[in-house]
């Protein structure tokens, strides 16, 4: 007897498959909801759908499957050069907005809102899809669509909590115009799930972009973070950033009494594996890969010790190359090319993180009878130091996700346990380069 299709959702629903990328929600008429947002943030079944609309649900969920080297065929034919790491792709730069307004708004180089304040006021489209933060509530994100380079500019910076875009894909449907959206790579793979499908939902849209991506934190970490700082009423928080300031930024709470907690952002990175959603050990998509145009910091010292921020730019499509190079002609943007072996070397701790931990964390779930994604391919063959490597750190993200680890942590004054994460990070770096990049290319 076959599974019904909102059985089949559901128990993706409850695993750690699910990457709360809201389309199920979006496209359930209602049926289905987010629940606990400062919580779990799970879709809820409220009312069962008939079989033909969870079916639809099923096929648009990236969670359970998505087969890369199929859609890579179907959106990605033409594009010239291909790498396993970084997808598919027709040039790759080291570029930033030549607007320091943007520049600064922005996480690195302010590259993604220059591309969507650009495109709006050639025309070329009427609105974008970008998640900010809630105006109702101010700590927790919250997708719109934007008309306006103001509600662009709002919008800046990475969200390192929860996003669940695809909820407002009743929105994006009803839009009339053209649209650019803005997502991570469960959503954008949702949407090129619902393109395949001819899905009216999607329609409007005409270009897609996203940044890299790392991890994904729960509401709890933002919590966390202020219990640190001896600040419980979360509820007050009038204002949430994550890259504040200065490249790379702060991670700043304002909270309506004036009080201020702030961190270095690689100091408030030590909240990840206390509070990081496991759906992000479970993703293999660093660089955004079925985007037109993706986009991460330039992870470099020639970069980084520069400051002011400089964004790593993938464009994949011809598209998007010519947004690239318009934008260059106009000088609006700055443009440098990079080659992909570069591209790699740059963001190798990354893509040892998604192309390599990630599969080998599949490997470890499946040897333990749990859920696990299916991506179309895998990837193997890796020395036994790497294996070794991965089991200390599913040990530790195990250990440290536990409840009396985050409330011991919470006990400790967040500057000097960001100061130790930070020391921390750089030895253990030190002590698995070679680990890490062993065969890498």
């Amino acid at each position: 007897m076959s599974v019904k299709s909102i059985d089949a959702l559901r128990q993706i629903m409850r695993s750690d498959l699910c990457n709360r990328c809201g389309s199920c929600v979006g496209l359930s008429e209602g049926k289905i909801v987010f629940a606990d947002r400062e919580g779990e943030y799970r879709p809820v079944v409220l009312q069962e759908p008939d079989e033909p609309l969870a079916a639809k649900l099923l096929n648009a969920c990236a969670g359970k499957s998505f087969d890369f080297p199929a859609f890579r065929e179907y959106f990605y034919k033409e594009t010239p050069s291909f790498h396993t790491y970084t997808g598919p792709y027709n040039g790759i730069y080291i570029a930033h907005s030549v607007n320091e307004q943007i520049r600064q708004a922005g996480a690195s180089g302010g590259m993604l809102s220059a591309i969507l304040i650009w495109l709006l006021n050639t025309g070329r489209i009427d609105g974008a899809v970008v998640t900010g933060m809630s105006k109702e509530k101010p700590w927790l994100a919250e997708s719109f669509i934007a008309t306006t380079p103001a509600e662009i500019l709002d919008a800046a910076q990475s969200k390192y909590i929860i996003t669940s875009v695809n909820e407002i894909l009743p929105r994006i449907q009803e839009f009339k115009g053209k649209l650019a959206y803005v997502g991570l790579p469960g959503q954008v793979q949702s949407i090129r799930k619902l393109q395949k499908m001819g899905d009216a939902s999607v329609a409007p849209i005409k270009y897609i972009f996203g940044p890299f991506y790392g991890n994904t934190l729960h509401f709890s970490s933002v919590r966390s973070f202020l219990k640190s700082y001896k600040i419980r009423d979360y509820q007050n928080i009038i204002s949430l950033y994550f890259r504040y300031g200065e490249w790379p930024g702060n991670m700043r709470v304002e909270m309506s009494d004036g009080r201020v907690a702030e961190l270095p952002k690689f100091h408030a990175n030590y909240l990840i594996p206390f509070h990081i959603l496991k759906n992000s050990l479970l993703c293999s998509d660093l660089s955004n890969e079925f985007t037109d145009i993706s986009g991460g910091d330039a992870w470099a010292p020639v970069y980084e010790e520069r400051g002011k921020g400089f964004s790593m730019v993938i464009s994949r499509t011809d598209a998007g190359k010519e947004i690239l190079l318009q934008m260059e002609k106009e000088g609006l943007i700055s443009l440098a090319p990079i080659s992909g072996d570069d591209a790699i070397t740059m963001h190798s701790h990354g893509y040892d993180l998604k192309k390599r931990g990630t599969f080998i964390r599949i490997k470890f779930r499946k040897w333990l009878g749990k859920s696990v994604p299916d991506y179309g391919y895998t990837l193997s063959g890796f020395p036994l130091s790497r294996y070794l490597m991965e089991m200390i750190i599913s040990m530790l993200f195990l250990i440290l996700g536990t409840k009396p680890a985050r409330w011991a942590v919470e006990r400790v004054s967040p500057s000097f346990i960001g100061r130790l994460f930070e020391k921390s990070r750089k030895l253990w770096k030190k002590a698995t380069f070679g680990i890490k990049r062993e065969n890498l290319n």
